[in-house]
């Protein structure tokens, strides 16, 4: 059954929202997010300053739509017909910081750290939805046979210590550019994390005990 087709206002909506993207992301990257004003936007994208509320309802939201757009190109799962290597999943990492629009997620760290609202709860659930898309990884990697519980477990551990090295590297690197090779260190990161992966279904402690 065909669609109908899209109403021309619809088309000119979804112009306006990319335009005003674009303006935004390239602002936040030059001045940074407060000093980016609603005026600024509608200046640089030749929208009104009254349709960028009416789609993005404040300065918070406008700023996670930015950051969503950014994080869609990273990792979509469409483009793995399946699981991919951990190699793999970090270089695709590092072309992703390579891009130059990584460092918006933490502009948005930045704001999530002294707020209590939208922006805090939306970077609480990112991190949940990484932490979550590399437990489903690890599942997907998982031998037949191995408990599934201990197993669950150990794959919680090992793709919250992930994230939170990737992250921390990549941090490093937006700081200290110079002092910091960022894809070097991905894959001193890999060979350790390709070790840990060789025994995690089968070895007899967790993560957290070498005993």
């Amino acid at each position: 059954m065909s669609t109908a087709p899209r109403r021309r206002i619809d088309e000119i909506g979804d112009e306006s929202r990319k335009r005003i993207l674009d303006a935004a992301e390239e602002l936040f990257a030059e001045r940074g997010f407060d000093r980016t004003s609603f005026v600024d936007i509608a200046e640089r994208s030749g929208i009104s300053r009254g349709s960028i509320p009416w789609h993005f309802k404040n300065k918070d939201g406008l700023l996670i739509a930015v950051v969503e757009r950014a994080l869609e190109s990273f990792m979509a799962p469409e483009r793995y017909e399946r699981p991919p290597t951990l190699g793999e999943i970090l270089d695709d990492y590092a072309a992703w910081v390579r891009d130059g629009k990584s460092a918006l997620m933490f502009m948005l760290l930045t704001e999530a750290m002294s707020s209590t609202g939208l922006v805090k709860s939306h970077y609480q659930e990112f991190l949940k939805q990484r932490r979550r898309g590399l437990r489903h990884w690890l599942r997907a990697l998982r031998p037949e046979g191995a408990d599934p519980e201990v197993a669950a477990e150990r794959e919680r551990e090992l793709a919250l210590a992930m994230n939170s090295a990737v992250l921390g590297l990549h941090l490093q690197a937006s700081i200290d550019p110079e002092g910091i090779d960022f894809e070097k260190s991905l894959r001193s990161l890999e060979n350790l994390l390709n070790a840990r992966l060789a025994k995690l279904w089968t070895a007899r402690e967790t993560l957290n005990d070498d005993a």
